[in-house]
């Protein structure tokens, strides 16, 4: 059976579809820009499409031999489950700056390992990674200016990943052009 698509193999896509809802919606909460709508409103989103979803792609990934997407999809499952599970909960800001901030960590070890991925793989993980250090500077200094900048970049990383996987599926173009008479081949 072949697994291929335009931009990747179905378990990418699916990973990649996960991980776009997931983030839109974890990102836009985050903004305030919905009445009565907050980040922690995506919390049976996030444990469920985001973490249990996620987690599962990892190991078909990891399985199917896929050991950076595996790594990725597996880690960034875990990451939804826990934070989707104690969403609303009695963590105190500064627990919760600590948790965003370590995570933090891992979006960056996902987005130096994506390297030569281009903009769908290394540019997901990249958005990702300052979401969350804004996000998790923003709770330590009790600055919800930083929080809303933090759900901005999230929400951009959520398009971002769910255009990947919808390019995948559509047969949409996956490569930017670069301005004509540059001479430089496409970047993808």
């Amino acid at each position: 059976m072949n697994n291929e698509v335009a931009a990747g193999n179905t378990v990418s896509t699916l990973g990649h579809l996960a991980l776009g809802l997931t983030l839109l919606a974890f990102g836009l909460g985050g903004t305030g820009v919905i009445d009565n709508v907050a980040a922690a409103d995506a919390a049976g989103l996030a444990t469920w499409v985001g973490g249990v979803t996620l987690f599962l792609v990892g190991m078909l990934a990891l399985r199917a031999g896929d050991k950076g997407e595996g790594t990725a999809y597996a880690a960034l499952g875990a990451f939804w489950f826990t934070w989707g599970s104690g969403a609303g909960g009695q963590a105190s800001a500064d627990a919760m700056g600590l948790f965003l901030l370590l995570w933090a960590l891992l979006a960056l070890t996902l987005t130096m390992a994506a390297s030569g991925s281009g903009l769908f793989g290394q540019g997901v993980y990249g958005l990702l990674c300052v979401a969350l250090l804004l996000l998790g500077i923003g709770a330590l200094a009790d600055n919800g200016a930083l929080g809303k900048a933090g759900g901005w970049v999230a929400a951009v990383a959520g398009l971002v990943a769910w255009y990947g996987a919808t390019a995948a599926v559509a047969g949409w173009p996956m490569a930017l052009r670069r301005a004509a008479g540059d001479g430089a081949p496409a970047a993808g």
